[in-house]
């Protein structure tokens, strides 16, 4: 490990306990800034009410922290948009943002277009399909932006059992993402969960980065905050343990494929052959192949669209 990084983990590692409720809302107050939480979801109408319901009630009625919650719902065909609205979140409906600009499946499609739709100086992601979840996943990650300017970008970091098995969840990260980072951006290997879905990031930076459409949008979102602003204004905090629905081995597979073609964009910038991934399941006949198209799209910085800068002019 770089000596940097060695360094960075000392200064930029912290616990959600190092910087209690009391003290990030008097920074809050001190600064004026405002907080906006954005959950992504698609078919969690089990957990997203919960989620939606703790945030609301730690964080919004006993406390002014959150200034709004909002529920990006990309195309449900349960009932998580009204179990989110009957919890006390605003609900937006993917296709509804932006609509001359079709929108296309994936997780970083909705997190680029949340932009457009909250109003925050800092915007909370947070995945939608935690169980037992606490309050913590929020303030112990929006904490370091309000108390300290020279951090931009804060992940959460966490257990992650395996539901059902011995050992870590986290197999991507491991397998593909880890590996990656150790090898092409030593300084992001101090990252204990580098794909993670719970991060916050200030707007100003968030305005500025290119948004990979699916799953490779938390590690191109890593690397892009790395050459932008620099790695201290980066950081995590320890929030505990993050326990959530977890993916079969095939799926896991797309997503690592789409995490590579997002390293691989990031690292040769250029015409490209659009690349796709077979997998295999067995059949009558023996295994039959089955061929995925892998993520390439990304959305521009937000701060290009001309909606939002008619936004932000008025």
């Amino acid at each position: 490990m770089l000596e940097e990084v060695e360094r960075w983990l000392s200064t930029r590692s912290w616990s959600a306990n190092d910087r209690p409720l009391h003290q990030i809302l008097a920074a809050k107050q001190r600064t004026g800034r405002t907080v906006s939480v954005v959950l992504p979801a698609l078919n969690e109408e089990e957990t997203v009410g919960d989620i939606a319901a703790v945030i609301r009630h730690d964080l919004m009625l006993q406390v002014p922290l959150v200034d709004e919650l909002v529920v990006v719902d990309s195309g449900s065909t349960d009932r998580t948009s009204e179990v989110a609205a009957a919890a006390g979140a605003r609900v937006v409906h993917r296709d509804e943002i932006l609509p001359r600009l079709p929108a296309v499946p994936g997780k970083g499609e909705v997190l680029w277009r949340s932009l457009l739709v909250t109003r925050g100086d800092i915007v909370c992601f947070v995945d939608a399909d935690l169980r037992d979840f606490s309050s913590d996943f929020v303030s112990g990650i929006v904490g370091p932006l309000l108390t300290d300017p020279d951090v931009d970008l804060v992940k959460a970091m966490y257990d992650r059992p395996l539901a059902g098995a011995s050992g870590q969840g986290g197999r991507v990260t491991e397998l593909m993402a880890r590996p990656l980072l150790n090898m092409h951006w030593p300084q992001l290997a101090g990252f204990v969960q580098p794909l993670g879905g719970e991060y916050a990031a200030r707007r100003s930076l968030l305005e500025q980065l290119p948004f990979p459409v699916g799953y490779g949008v938390e590690l191109g979102m890593l690397v892009d905050a790395l050459h932008l602003v620099g790695l201290d204004a980066l950081a995590q905090v320890d929030v505990g343990v993050r326990k959530h629905r977890h993916q079969d081995g095939q799926a896991l597979g797309r997503m690592a494929a789409a995490i590579y073609r997002t390293a691989q964009l990031r690292l040769a910038r250029g015409h490209l052959i659009r690349p796709s991934l077979t997998q295999f399941e067995r059949s009558a006949d023996g295994f039959a192949p089955r061929t995925y198209s892998v993520d390439t799209e990304e959305r521009p910085p937000m701060v290009e669209i001309a909606e939002y800068q008619a936004r932000k002019a008025a």
